[in-house]
């Protein structure tokens, strides 16, 4: 017999050689009946695969993200299989799941069509109806190679040939198809919902080695039932009208180019939305206590070399030889070698420095040093992603310096600046994650074991739920990570937290305590936006480029049907900007519709109509975007400026 321990803590003892399903069934027919897949010993199992002794076992549904995964793995095998029979002599490389779905690499001399999906999807279905049973076998390493170099499958012979010599090779085989897998897989291809769709090509290289050989990737989305499918081609679909880089072009915000890839160009408009944004960030970091310095962008690397960041982040830094003029008969030249400078990366190192300068009292913690600091990271230009991710970026960063008993004082300090600023853009829905120690790290178990427990207790006297994630942290101490949903359901990562007594060391920061000595202070790197273009990126997408009336470029466009209110018209418009309303006249010989719908198509958030009746009586008619085609508010001038201001003014300062 062994005992197989539950998640509720419950054991029950069974035969030696039973099977997930097995237990499944002991407790009830409807939760075997549920039940795809298995999680044993923190491993994911199939339902048949036996048990090799005492386990601590859990049961997932397909609605479970275990049960996802599978479902997607599952998928892919079946396009896998589908693409080999309707197109012989293709050879199948790897076909792993990702976000969202699962792509599968195939070698074959003619190019696959998008025209082919429909075909493919069909001899997926008709695999799915056979319900072919999938039995995970173990085959003989040389065996295993000699068997695919027959068939032809060269790739997956050499997949084989490298796995370490202890690894065990499994096949999973459905019908008459089989692959190379370490599983799991669901117990049948019936069990794979009729929830899949294929929706894209792309090249790949096999490894991603430029060297190999060019693959062809086809990718495609699995879900638990076809309600879920259908409403995830909807969000797509909806993200694809919010697209950032669509409306940046649409709105005149922003544009970039090659000639210097990832870097933006801000436009009046775009450039208008950030300084709205630093405006109000800066506000909220003054009353929160903040001081804000600047620092140079070009540093030694004597800097990085000290703070660990040169061999962890040396590939992803500008860096720039400090070279030496001298002076030939033909003009002045660049001779000898000088040290290494580098475009920084991040502000830390920098605002150490400034920590330095003097001595530092412990009545002088916390000291909270902030910085809209330019960066620079060499990303590769397959990372880069519109404003998303850049290469140069602009970070709403800052470093508090404090002692260790301050430390969940100032984790709850941070908490509720994120709150409050993240209420004020209507972005409520916001999870947290504790991210730890990761594999390659500064500092000692017992540094990370002591800043960990400070996160986690900080989180906890907040009163917020959180999870784990595991060897997710900094290379320098844990992190908080605040994950966001958006107005479509999509997440974020934005703001974090990362608590750090190992760059004070390095760095050799100071103060004196009340006893007279030196101590180290502890290092919280925070930031709420994140950088400015990706959190731009997300507002765009969130609000689909239509603003609220605090943040739009233009608030407000006055628009006159007839040249004859053109002098009321302006005389409004004054009036407006003496309210300190970014505003836009259309005096335009054009009729009014055409005027509306431009500025619409803008996504200006009120346009304020003039006629001669509105001259006469110096009126406003105001049509706000997003409200159809609904009769216009027409109130009086003084009443509009009244109106529009408050609407105008950023939240914080109403």
């Amino acid at each position: 017999m062994i005992q197989i321990t539950l998640p509720d803590g419950s054991t029950r003892d069974i035969a030696d050689g039973s099977s997930p399903r097995d237990v499944a069934e002991s407790i009830s027919k409807s939760l075997s009946k549920r039940s795809i897949v298995a999680t044993v010993n923190g491993e994911l199992w199939d339902m048949a695969r036996p048990l090799e002794g005492d386990s601590k076992l859990a049961l997932h549904s397909k609605d479970d993200p275990e049960g996802l995964e599978l479902i997607r793995h599952d998928a892919a095998h079946i396009l896998a299989q589908a693409v080999q029979k309707l197109f012989p002599g293709t050879q199948v490389t790897i076909g792993p799941v990702i976000d969202d779905g699962f792509y599968y690499d195939f070698a074959r001399k003619d190019a696959f069509s998008s025209d082919d999906f429909a075909a493919i999807e069909k001899e997926m279905n008709n695999i799915i109806d056979a319900d072919y049973p999938i039995v995970r076998e173990v085959w003989d390493r040389d065996e295993a190679i000699k068997m695919f170099k027959d068939i032809g499958e060269l790739y997956k012979a050499e997949l084989i040939e490298d796995l370490p010599s202890n690894e065990t090779i499994t096949i999973y085989r459905q019908g008459d198809w089989f692959d190379l897998c370490r599983g799991p897989h669901l117990p049948s291809t019936g069990k794979l919902p009729k929830a899949f769709k294929l929706m894209k090509l792309a090249g790949a290289y096999w490894r991603g080695d430029s060297n190999n050989a060019m693959l062809q990737r086809m990718y495609g989305t699995a879900w638990a039932s076809e309600k879920d499918l259908n409403a995830y081609l909807v969000r797509l679909e909806e993200a694809e009208k919010r697209d950032h880089r669509k409306l940046g072009n649409q709105l005149d915000l922003f544009h970039l180019q090659p000639e210097a890839q990832g870097s933006v160009f801000w436009h009046p408009n775009g450039f208008m939305i950030w300084r709205q944004l630093e405006a109000y960030i800066r506000r909220r970091q003054d009353d929160d206590g903040y001081v804000e310095v600047k620092t140079p962008q070009l540093l030694n690397s004597v800097f990085w070399e000290q703070s660990g960041h040169w061999s962890k982040f040396r590939e992803n830094m500008f860096v720039v030889p400090d070279e030496i003029p001298s002076v030939e008969d033909d003009g002045p030249v660049l001779s000898g070698e000088g040290e290494l400078m580098a475009l920084k990366p991040m502000n830390c190192p920098a605002h150490v420095q400034i920590f330095k300068q003097g001595t530092r009292s412990y009545r002088d913690l916390p000291m909270r040093m902030a910085e809209f600091g330019c960066c620079h990271r060499n990303e590769p230009h397959g990372a880069l992603h519109g404003i998303m991710r850049v290469r140069q970026m602009t970070q709403d960063d800052a470093h508090i310096f404090c002692r260790e008993d301050q430390v969940a004082s100032e984790t709850l300090r941070f908490l509720n600046l994120f709150k409050r600023v993240y209420g004020d853009f209507g972005l409520t829905q916001i999870s947290y994650k504790l991210a730890t120690r990761p594999e390659q790290r500064a500092g000692n178990d017992e540094t990370w074991d002591q800043a960990e427990g400070a996160l986690a207790t900080a989180l906890n006297e907040a009163g917020l739920d959180f999870e784990y994630a595991e060897g997710e942290g900094a290379f320098y101490g844990p992190k908080l990570e605040f994950h966001l949903t958006d107005a479509i359901g999509r997440t974020w990562q934005c703001g974090t937290l990362q608590l750090d007594y190992v760059l004070p060391e390095r760095l050799d920061a100071t103060y004196v305590g009340d006893d007279g000595e030196k101590h180290r202070p502890v290092m919280l790197h925070r930031a709420v936006f994140g950088t400015f273009e990706r959190f731009m990126g997300i507002l765009i997408e969130n609000y689909a480029g239509a603003f609220p009336m605090w943040l739009a470029p233009t608030q407000v466009v006055i628009a006159t049907i007839t040249g004859k209110a053109d002098e009321y018209a302006t005389k409004a418009a004054e009036k407006l900007r003496a309210k300190g309303i970014r505003v836009e006249l259309d005096l335009r010989n054009e009729k009014i519709n055409y005027k509306v719908r431009e500025h619409s198509h803008q996504k200006i958030p009120v346009i304020a109509v003039v006629g001669m009746q509105e001259a006469e009586e110096e009126k406003l008619a105001l049509r706000r975007f997003g409200a159809g085609n609904g009769r216009p508010e027409v109130i009086s001038l003084e009443e509009a400026c009244q109106l529009l201001s408050t609407e105008a003014t950023a939240p914080d300062l109403r």
